[in-house]
């Protein structure tokens, strides 16, 4: 048996709370066994382990059984990297196959032409509600280097939709993104030519939002889908799709939630041109010269 680290989606993306490892000694001390690194350090953990005694990647648990070392820990995010110390032994991220609850076992890898997406469906005969879920930037992949795997570990929507209403479908369409050089960025353009931030044919561009929406028309035509019940919501640049969505397939959704979009001129035509229900959410620390 591997190494394995059992985690779900989180509040913070991909979560672990337990890992299992091959062991053929006896069952270490609770004070040899903690988790070092970055997801576990810094200012933040420290006070909650000051002042409520447990913090990320604190151990709760510690078994052994058939030969099987069981460590269940307060869940801790993998974006900053941690290592596991197990008395002299250390085991990185790296060491461990992770499987995450829903997003492994229940979304489907489908690639159609160039849309790469993870694809949730229940089990139901007839046509089902969908939600199109997309996501943010930063959280897609480069041309020829999209695993169909990041964006859905990344963002707590599309598993989490799943799980709290598993009789709908759910698709999670993975963008191409343009490389930029973050050091040329400029916060301060004015808001007239934000649409300077778009690069035709990456992100969630017309051309990609037209293929996406003719893969719910087909799932449509194939009776999987409720035509009359198709949503689309995204947060950040997925918000921004999601507006434009409504202009690319004005016929398609019922309704859409746009979560703390990337805003541009163009964002404004679109939402003003809208016949449907639109709820757009943001918080006031998302109020940047893009959001408002």
């Amino acid at each position: 048996m591997e190494n394995t680290a059992y985690a779900f989606i989180g509040w913070s993306g991909q979560e672990i709370s337990r890992f299992e490892i091959p062991w053929a000694s006896d069952l270490p001390p609770y004070d040899a066994v903690h988790l070092e690194g970055p997801a576990v350090e810094g200012d933040k953990n420290t006070y909650l382990r000051n002042t409520r005694g447990s913090a990320p990647g604190n151990v709760t648990g510690l078994a052994l059984e058939d030969g099987i070392l069981r460590i269940e820990t307060v869940p801790v995010t993998v974006r900053s990297g941690f290592s596991l110390v197990i008395g002299p032994k250390k085991y990185e991220l790296t060491d461990f196959l992770i499987r995450t609850r829903t997003a492994d076992d229940k979304f489907q890898r489908i690639e159609e032409g160039n849309v790469l997406y993870r694809l949730y469906m229940p089990e139901a005969n007839g046509p089902r509600p969908m939600i199109l879920f997309l996501h943010g930037g930063g959280n897609g992949g480069f041309e020829g280097e999209r695993d169909n795997n990041k964006h859905i570990m990344a963002d707590f929507g599309p598993v989490n939709f799943a799980e709290n209403y598993p009789d709908l479908c759910v698709m999670a369409p993975m963008a191409v993104e343009a490389r930029r050089d973050r050091r040329n960025f400029n916060p301060n353009i004015p808001f007239a030519k934000s649409d300077s931030m778009n690069v035709p044919g990456y992100g969630w561009c017309r051309e990609y939002l037209g293929q996406v929406c003719d893969i719910i028309r087909r799932m449509i035509r194939e009776g999987k889908v409720d035509e009359n019940r198709v949503y689309v919501t995204g947060m950040s640049m997925g918000g921004a799709g999601t507006i434009r969505a409504m202009s690319v397939a004005s016929d398609l959704f019922a309704a859409c939630l746009p979560v703390c979009p990337s805003m541009s001129p163009e964002t404004f035509s679109i939402l003003k041109s809208i016949r449907r229900p639109v709820w757009v959410t943001s918080a006031y620390i998302d109020h940047t010269l893009y959001r408002h």
